[in-house]
């Protein structure tokens, strides 16, 4: 009898244990996926944050600058671009022309004193330098958070099952022209 009896509770025991991994790594891959789900609605509130100070920041310097026409349609574009990205790929390109478009604006007001010295442009542009902090700290919170959840996809035996469960890998969020963003807009004057 105990002979037979061994065995059986040796396969209910692994059946048991298989089935508790299985809960418990079903339950993190859900968990994960929520808080990567949170981090990029964390990166879109900020993105539109940002593109909602940028109609008020080109009306400023056009203010001092009226003929800078093309640089204030290039901020136009790129914020156009970013409010229509879908997904962190699209993002990350309009992320480096949003870069560009900024750099050529703050460039143009450096050339206009009195706009440096306005005290509606100062808080735009302080706005604008607090909101491109978060956007970089919601980056990096997102891609860590895709990071966790890709490698946990790919370890084995996840691996095994994981896809299945309908669980697949997460793009980062990157900015595809990385010499955009390697040096910040100027914004101090």
């Amino acid at each position: 009898m105990w002979e037979v009896l061994i065995p059986v509770v040796i396969v209910v025991a692994l059946i048991v244990i298989a089935g508790i991994y299985l809960w418990a790594t079903y339950n993190s891959l859900v968990q994960l996926n929520v808080r990567v789900d949170e981090a990029w609605s964390d990166i879109t509130v900020q993105l539109k944050r940002r593109a909602d100070l940028l109609p008020n920041l080109i009306e400023a310097v056009k203010g001092y600058a009226a003929h800078e026409k093309a640089v204030f349609e290039n901020v136009t574009r790129a914020r156009a671009e970013t409010l229509n990205s879908a997904g962190p790929a699209a993002a990350g390109v309009a992320e480096g022309h949003m870069q560009q478009a900024l750099r050529s604006l703050f460039a143009v007001a450096e050339a206009y004193p009195q706009l440096q010295a306005s005290q509606n442009f100062l808080q735009l542009q302080q706005s604008i330098v607090d909101t491109e902090d978060k956007i970089q700290a919601s980056r990096r919170f997102y891609n860590g958070g895709v990071r966790e959840l890709n490698t946990k996809i790919k370890v084995f035996p996840n691996n095994l099952f994981a896809r299945n469960l309908g669980f697949h890998e997460r793009e980062f969020f990157e900015v595809i022209d990385g010499a955009a963003i390697s040096e910040p807009p100027r914004v101090q004057f």
